[in-house]
């Protein structure tokens, strides 16, 4: 099979907000395009029209959903192939769902491709809501081997086809250097996420290594409490938040920093993660949902627990005085990104799009006997 004039629908988020499946979102549709795929991008979260509407909360998602519907119902039946990026919660049940059921009823096949590190949770809650929906994809696929194993339990089998790294984007400067302790955290302000751990951590690094500086790279509801708390911990002057950064931003950020935390509480395979090793800066992240499924202690990354500063200062300072060990997490997270790039990627998505047509041209009563 080839890309090259096959016909499709993509649905998902696109910046702003540049998020990490937004990202993955506008990524893959220009990776798709450069192999000559004709791509209907369908977005999800599209401006408001007229634009006071979003300031009306019971009316801003009935106003989006109508649209997008129209747009989704339009973009399948010009489609060989819908591609749909899903998450959990209401985006699941407003925006991915009737993605399934369009492209069926349309006749189209049907790639759900779920992110998410709070799928499990979401599915214990919503299964019987989601299976009617799933048993309608022609493939399920997964970023990771962690929720491989959470829908499976759910008697919804998928397959693995990760995230894109863009590897010509994120890439180390040079040699591993002394380093001067610039510390990076690229995660929303949000509760899950828990930049709170970061900023306690850091206070603590800062007692030892009073050169360190932290840049906090995202947005979200939090930021003027996660301020506070900076001020209260008298780390305020050394650390900066930077708003959330577009891609380029993102890569030169990388290229300065020393050493980047992921404190989340809850995760699945974060694209930070990996951006963080392709570029050659050393990692040290909670080791909830996905983590350990993508890296692995002391030789890609440093784990350490949810919701303990004093282990991630440890392990941060650790790192920051050893540049041996600096090293060899450079050395083998740059080896282990390789996997992750679009030429390695491709073969994977195109086995699936390859199924997914087949399937759409099996006759039902086969289908539902497999």
């Amino acid at each position: 099979m080839n890309l090259a004039g096959l016909r499709i629908a993509l649905v998902g988020p696109l910046p702003p907000p540049a998020g990490g499946m937004a990202n993955q979102t506008r990524q893959l549709a220009e990776l798709l395009a450069g192999e000559g795929a004709a791509v209907e991008l369908v977005q999800v979260n599209a401006p408001y029209r007229p634009a006071w509407v979003g300031r009306i909360q019971g009316l801003r998602a009935f106003a989006r959903l109508l649209p997008y519907l129209w747009s989704l119902w339009r973009a399948a039946g010009r489609a060989d192939l819908l591609h749909v990026m899903a998450n959990s919660g209401w985006s699941w049940h407003l925006f991915s769902a009737p993605a399934v059921w369009i492209g069926a009823l349309r006749g189209k096949p049907v790639v759900v491709n779920y992110h998410g590190g709070e799928a499990e949770a979401f599915l214990a809650r919503a299964a019987a809501w989601v299976r009617p929906s799933m048993a309608r994809a022609s493939v399920l696929v997964l970023p990771s081997g962690f929720l491989l194993d959470v829908f499976a339990r759910f008697g919804m089998p998928g397959r693995i086809v990760p995230n894109v790294v863009d590897l010509l984007r994120f890439r180390p400067v040079g040699p591993v250097r002394a380093a001067a302790a610039h510390i990076v955290v690229a995660r929303n302000l949000e509760e899950i996420y828990g930049i709170n751990t970061a900023l306690r951590a850091f206070a603590l690094i800062l007692a030892q290594r009073p050169e360190a500086r932290l840049s906090v790279a995202g947005s979200g509801p939090l930021e003027a409490d996660l301020k506070a708390l900076a001020e209260r911990l008298g780390v305020a002057a050394q650390v900066r938040f930077t708003g959330r950064l577009d891609r380029d931003q993102m890569a030169a950020l990388y290229q300065d920093a020393d050493l980047s935390l992921n404190p989340s509480r809850v995760d699945n395979m974060p694209v930070s993660v990996l951006e963080a090793l392709a570029s050659g800066v050393p990692v040290v992240s909670t080791d909830v949902g996905g983590i350990p499924y993508l890296v692995r202690h002391e030789h890609t990354a440093m784990l350490v627990p949810r919701d303990e500063p004093e282990a991630m200062a440890a392990a941060a300072l650790r790192v920051l005085g050893d540049t041996a060990l600096v090293t060899r997490l450079r050395e083998a997270g740059l080896e282990e990104v390789r996997r992750y790039s679009w030429q390695v990627v491709k073969g994977e998505l195109l086995a699936v799009y390859g199924e997914a047509m087949h399937q759409s041209h099996q006759p039902a009563t086969r289908r539902t006997q497999e």
